[in-house]
């Protein structure tokens, strides 16, 4: 009887290890198990942590080794995962819906010990366990989501002095929310969605659990991944106002084709109770919504860019302003002309918007620069889109001193793209670093002058910088791939 309490504990560790490689994996792609299996850029970690496991789990109980396995499971396998998670850079997190996932399969492991005890031993229904737990989680999952929409709906629909602000595009839009919150915010109650928080579920949980039923705009940033994404939030939400930023070949392994991306992106114009629409003025406009949006700026000139900020002249009402701020980059001088374009459409005068733009704070670790111990550090490490990049090593060049680069290329971009980035890292820096295997290959066999360490697991960079960096150096950290890319 010990013995077989024994091996049945045994067995549900070695379970719930599976399911824990599982989840994480689940947690990166969005819980859809489709991008999990086809869009994973490590295959032999779900090969080394998943498939093998459970193969030799399999043959050894098939062969009546059963006992070897659980040496192998207790002095391998759990120590490898657990080594694994943690050396992981983007670990678990441990959410409300991670909690009840491992309570529905842990009932389900309990359960079919308990037919196995009265049935008979049967290997393989441990894995229909697991994947019946996987479908009753996600319905459990849906049921809560419309449970918590509803509420999310009516709060909202409550909420009839609340102005919406939908703001999407390839990239920039994280930027475009927060300049535009911290120019509103001077005269009007402002909510924006934290972070890079950019999907309908955690829109909902925004307005659910922070959205100030006082606030007077609400600011929202959306992203997508397949065609019907934004139209659900902007549908969900029903905006005034709506942003389109910067389209580009962002995302092509997802939409792939730029019609795909500029089709999904427009789906933010499907709202009842739209008063304006500024559009990108680079950008392309289906025929549908020529008489629904503004393209802008349509006049931005003299943009002047440096390591110390960043001038500009927009027209507004046909006279060119003048504008400064502390934010580096020229994309953020037509980032920042789209905020003030939309704030002078919400009231705002174009003197409260100077000051405002003076004193702009730019986003967390997009082209964000500091100094630490002698050294200037450029942190663009969110910033994951070929204009931006070629923008941050522009301004690099600028800096007399030896430079060093530290970046995984793009990702979820094209080959070109990639090819174009190291030419132009190999004009400028004295050292690149590149992080990850993604686009190693490419990035190493284009750069030829600069100085190339290739690091495959970005747990090895702080020592490499360590025995690097020197006083006085410019440190540029361009994208920032999880390990898991």
């Amino acid at each position: 009887m010990i013995d077989t309490v024994l091996l049945d504990a045994l067995d549900v560790l070695f379970l719930l290890s599976l399911g824990y490689y599982l989840i994480t994996n689940l947690q990166w792609y969005n819980y859809s198990l489709y991008r999990v299996v086809s869009k994973h850029h490590k295959w032999r970690w779900h090969l080394l942590y998943f498939v093998l496991p459970i193969v030799l789990f399999v043959l050894f109980n098939l062969f009546g080794y059963g006992g070897f396995f659980y040496l192998f499971c207790l002095f391998v396998y759990i120590p490898m995962l657990f080594f694994w998670a943690k050396k992981l850079d983007k670990p678990l997190k441990w959410t409300g819906r991670v909690f009840r996932f491992y309570a529905i399969y842990l009932l389900f492991i309990l359960l079919d010990i308990g037919m196995q005890m009265l049935y008979g031993k049967n290997i393989f229904s441990y894995f229909i366990a697991l994947a019946f737990s996987l479908v009753v989680s996600n319905l459990f999952e849906y049921f809560l989501l419309n449970r918590y929409k509803k509420i999310a709906s009516e709060k909202i629909a409550s909420m009839s002095h609340c102005k919406i602000v939908l703001i999407t595009a390839s990239y920039g839009k994280t930027s475009i929310k927060n300049y535009l919150t911290q120019i509103l915010k001077s005269r009007y109650m402002v909510h924006s969605t934290p972070r890079s928080v950019n999907t309908l579920v955690g829109i909902i949980a925004d307005i659910n659990t922070q959205l100030d039923s006082r606030s007077e705009f609400y600011i929202v940033e959306a992203g997508a991944r397949q065609k019907g994404d934004i139209a659900e939030i902007a549908q969900f939400l029903n905006p005034q106002y709506v942003i389109i930023g910067k389209l580009g070949e962002q995302h092509l392994e997802y939409f792939k084709s730029f019609e795909n991306i500029v089709e999904t992106k427009y789906e933010a114009l499907q709202s009842n109770r739209l008063r304006h629409v500024l559009v990108e003025s680079s950008n392309p406009i289906p025929q549908y919504a020529l008489n629904k949006v503004q393209k802008a700026p349509m006049g931005i000139k003299n943009i002047v860019a440096t390591l110390s900020g960043t001038k500009f002249e927009l027209e507004v009402d046909g006279e060119y302003r003048e504008f400064e701020t502390p934010v580096l980059g020229t994309f953020n001088a037509y980032n920042i002309a789209l905020a003030i374009l939309m704030a002078k459409k919400m009231g705002m005068s174009l003197s409260e918007i100077g000051s405002k733009v003076k004193k702009l704070n730019g986003v967390e670790h997009r082209l964000c620069k500091s100094e630490v111990n002698g050294r200037i550090i450029l942190d663009d490490s969110f910033n994951g889109n070929l204009e931006g990049m070629l923008e941050a090593i522009r301004i690099s060049s600028e800096y007399q001193g030896r430079k060093i680069i530290v970046t995984p290329g793009i990702v979820e971009s094209t080959e070109e793209a990639n090819i174009e980035l190291a030419k132009e890292i190999d004009k400028v820096f004295e050292i690149a670093i590149i992080t990850g295997e993604l686009n190693s290959k490419i990035l190493s066999s284009t750069i030829e002058r600069s100085k190339k360490i290739l690091l495959k697991e970005k747990g090895m960079l702080e020592n490499t910088l360590k025995a690097t960096v020197k006083e006085g150096d410019l440190i540029l950290f361009a994208n920032d791939a999880p390990s898991y890319i």
